[in-house]
Parts: structure tokens; C-alpha cells; sequence
């Protein structure tokens, strides 16, 4: 697998960049976000990379940062988004962004993001929530006098009723609390875990 690509950029143009690499001129799909902090036309600069293969056709994807790129391979985790979806997440919300509403459970956010409609969105947070991470930036996580404030937050944020939420919460923290090594997860593994199966009983 490539990793990276330095050398010369050739072109831009929308979601797309080239850069020559000692004579060969390399085409990818970048999110809008790179496409701005790449180098300008005439400049060196270096391109991290993502090969995709399928059937008869290659398609090369390029980012910034390995930190973007990081959260593209995370979107891919989600049933139903793949690479052109993930850049075209990443074009339409910034990455800091996009990790404090899956981190807040904020469904509104990413419904906003075009494309992206209730069921996908719950799809991410399902997927994603808490453990989104840019290296480097501080921990935005909130603090509540209930451990599992945020679940219920999101929870509600999905359209169920507050009451039915917070009786999810507890009748899955309940029953979490008695499996084998529940007191040495850190906090972040437990919102996660009261998240799925309290969303999982909802859904019933």
C-alpha cells in the first residue's frame, strides 16, 4: 500500500489534486479540507495516500494530514459509507467538528451534512461514538454529575423520550455492571457499551 506521495503539485481542481513524482504524474480525490492545505500549484509537498481496488477500475485517495486521513479510515467502519462518501463527509464538515458531535451524540450535526440522512447518522453514532480522536487536540468529553448524562443525551437526540432513555440507561448500566471487568473499562468503554445495548433495547 502506498503511504504517501512527495513531489511537485501539478493541478487542482474540485476534490481533486495531482502531484509529479520524478516524471510520473499521479491523479487523487481529496476532500475539500485537504485540497486547501495542500501546497499551492509549483510547490513541493507531500500527500498522504489510500489505494482502492475494486473490480477493473483504481482509485487513489490523498489527504493532508494523516490525521485526516485517520478519519477517513474511521468512516469506512460505518455499514454504508465508502471512500466517496468519506471524502465527501470530510469536505462538507471539519474534522475537530465531526468528532465533537459523534463525541456529544449530536444527531442534528450530522444530519447537516449533505447525504447524510437519520439512519446513517445513527448508523455513525453507533459506530463511532467516543472513539473519533484527533491526535493532539485536547479532550472535549463533558462532565456530568451522572456518569452516563451524554448516552441519554444522544439517545434523546435520536428521537426516543427522555424517560424511556434514562430507564434504558440504567437497566443496561445495571446489567453491564455485573459482567466480568466492567470496573476496570475506562469510561469512555462503558458510555460506549450502555450505548449500544441501551439503543439496542430501544430499538426492540
Amino acid at each position: 500500500m502506498f503511504n504517501s506521495l512527495t513531489g511537485t503539485i501539478t493541478g487542482k481542481s474540485q476534490n481533486t489534486v495531482s502531484i509529479d513524482t520524478h516524471g510520473i504524474e499521479w491523479i487523487l480525490t481529496v476532500p475539500g479540507s485537504s485540497l486547501d492545505a495542500l501546497p499551492r500549484v509549483g510547490e513541493e509537498g507531500r500527500i498522504f495516500t489510500y489505494l482502492v481496488h475494486s473490480q477493473d477500475i483504481m482509485s487513489l485517495y490523498g489527504f493532508a494530514s494523516d490525521e485526516e486521513r485517520a478519519l477517513f479510515f474511521d468512516l469506512l467502519k460505518v455499514d454504508g459509507i465508502g471512500p466517496k462518501a468519506a471524502v465527501k463527509i470530510l469536505t462538507n464538515i471539519a474534522g475537530s467538528d465531526l468528532v465533537s458531535a459523534l463525541d456529544k451524540g449530536d444527531v442534528s450535526v450530522l444530519e447537516r451534512i449533505p447525504g447524510i440522512g437519520k439512519k446513517t447518522a445513527a448508523k455513525m453514532l453507533l459506530a463511532l461514538k467516543g472513539k473519533l480522536t484527533i491526535p493532539g487536540a485536547p479532550d472535549t468529553r463533558r462532565v456530568s454529575a451522572n456518569p452516563f448524562e451524554a448516552v441519554v443525551a444522544s439517545l434523546v437526540s435520536m428521537g426516543y423520550e427522555r424517560k424511556i432513555c434514562e430507564g434504558a440507561v440504567v437497566d443496561s448500566v445495571s446489567a453491564l455492571s455485573k459482567t466480568d471487568g466492567w470496573d476496570a473499562k475506562k469510561q469512555t468503554e462503558k458510555e460506549d457499551a450502555v450505548f449500544r445495548r441501551a439503543l439496542t433495547e430501544l430499538a426492540q
